[in-house]
């Protein structure tokens, strides 16, 4: 059996360990010649050992999958989830990336329909699908602008 590092790499895992490189020498980690040694060495790497030598002594982010630890016993699913009591996201009552989403917000899909409704009935299905259209449309640029500005505000604290 193979082990996770002998197995051969391709250009996409030497771009996100390169880009990773250049984000820590912004970040001081590294001076230029440290850093034009490492993607020198980032891109002759042949399997993810050689990348992974190249990031060890860097902290958080290095562009390579975090590595698997082998299964010891308990049970299969628990080193996926490691917050999790029982390993499987279906024993838990629902995926840990979904608890995220469990908050209250903006109905906007009983809105829609309502408005899909009312407006079916008063001037016709195919108005109602446009204005609908245009209402989702609206909503959804909405939101994508609140998540950018809640976005950058987190990355400025």
């Amino acid at each position: 059996m193979t082990r996770p590092d002998e197995i051969r790499i391709g250009d996409a895992e030497r771009d996100t360990v390169t880009t990773a490189l250049h984000d820590h020498f912004a970040a001081g980690r590294l001076d230029q010649a440290e850093l034009d040694e490492r993607l020198d060495a980032a891109l002759a790497a042949k399997t993810e050992g050689d990348l992974r030598t190249i990031v060890r002594d860097l902290p958080g982010h290095n562009g390579l999958p975090e590595a698997v630890r082998p299964y010891r016993g308990g049970h299969p699913f628990a080193h996926r989830h490691p917050g999790m009591r029982h390993g499987h996201p279906a024993w838990e009552g629902h995926h840990p990336a979904w608890a995220a989403r469990r908050r209250p917000g903006f109905p906007a899909f009983p809105i829609l329909l309502g408005v899909f409704l009312i407006v079916t009935f008063t001037a016709g299905p195919a108005t109602a699908f446009f204005a609908v259209f245009q209402l989702a449309l609206l909503v959804w640029v909405i939101r994508a602008i609140m998540l950018t500005v809640t976005h950058r505000r987190a990355q400025r604290r």
